[in-house]
């Protein structure tokens, strides 16, 4: 339980960090500032140094990225999605979602084993007699996006089941994460409370989940994240060197480091350490992570 060996990866600073995912073409780690609208790629030094970043600028606010099949990288804007080509440093629509609520905006996502892209909204500002506008959306290759369900005030951590067949996603206010039974072509079915974090004094924030299906989420407010079994019991919690670490991913060749973000000041949260807002590595961790999902086009 105590194994844990925490560094931090470059010297970078974000105000809200997010959506991390590890691009094993290159070796590198990749995610977002949501604020600022900056895509980051870094190669981890041994050291803990970066031997090499760059850094891509994109129109804020970010909700999340994902890795493409053809190189590019996947962006869920605030009302649709974009593909970005790195190498040319240029971005293109795909699709909008169906609405252009001026408080309701995309917030995180992650691909399913299909290629599918899945993600939810976050509404702010929302009025007690108002409906939450948005919902859990999934784009596929072929640029055709759906709405899956509604109802999700503050969409984080979607993440899947090694076999794919289970889709695990935060509502973070209601401090619930909600399972559901998950097909590529279908609908999803079968809702059902996964686990609840009210005990933690925190909301649910980003999340993966390892190579033995145990669900790993951030608990921001706390500065810690919890790895929760199959069967949603607590199967430990991780003291993280972040005032509020905001999500994770897995990384390094073997699978086998926890890459995690944080915030320095985000639209509610503002931390107090020298080191908020950093990206940080974990090793020594239980079980390697799974091989990261990209976006199939």
């Amino acid at each position: 339980m105590d194994a844990f060996t925490v560094r931090e990866i470059g010297t970078t600073r974000d105000l809200l960090g997010e959506s991390p995912c590890w691009d094993a073409r290159s070796g590198a780690v990749c995610w977002i500032d949501s604020l600022a609208g900056t895509l980051h790629r870094h190669w981890p030094g041994n050291d803990g140094a970066t031997s090499a970043a760059e850094q891509h600028t994109l129109p804020a606010p970010v909700g999340s990225i994902a890795l493409c099949d053809s190189g590019a990288v996947l962006v869920a804007l605030k009302h649709g999605f974009a593909r970005y080509d790195i190498g040319t440093r240029t971005l293109q629509a795909i699709t909008q979602i169906d609405t252009d609520h001026e408080n309701v905006r995309l917030n995180d996502g992650k691909c399913d084993p299909w290629g599918n892209f899945v993600a939810g909204t976050l509404h702010v500002h929302r009025q007690p007699d108002e409906p939450i506008g948005g919902g859990l959306y999934r784009l596929r290759p072929s640029g055709q996006v759906e709405l899956l369900a509604q109802g999700f005030s503050l969409t984080n951590g979607p993440c899947f089941s090694p076999d794919g067949t289970t889709f695990y996603v935060a509502d973070s206010p209601l401090r619930t994460i909600w399972a559901y039974d998950y097909s590529p072509t279908g609908p999803l079915t079968n809702k059902r409370v996964f686990a609840q974090t009210e005990s933690f004094a925190s909301g649910p924030d980003g999340a993966t989940v390892d190579a033995q299906g145990f669900v790993w989420s951030v608990l921001p407010r706390v500065g810690k994240m919890a790895r929760f079994a199959p069967d949603g019991t607590v199967e430990r919690v991780v003291e993280l060197p972040a005032t509020h670490p905001t999500s994770l991913c897995f990384g390094g060749a073997l699978l086998d480091k926890a890459f995690v973000t944080s915030l320095s000041k985000s639209t509610n949260l503002s931390g107090d350490r020298p080191q908020d807002g950093a990206l940080f590595e974990l090793s020594g961790l239980p079980a390697p992570g799974l091989s990261p999902h990209r976006f199939g086009g």
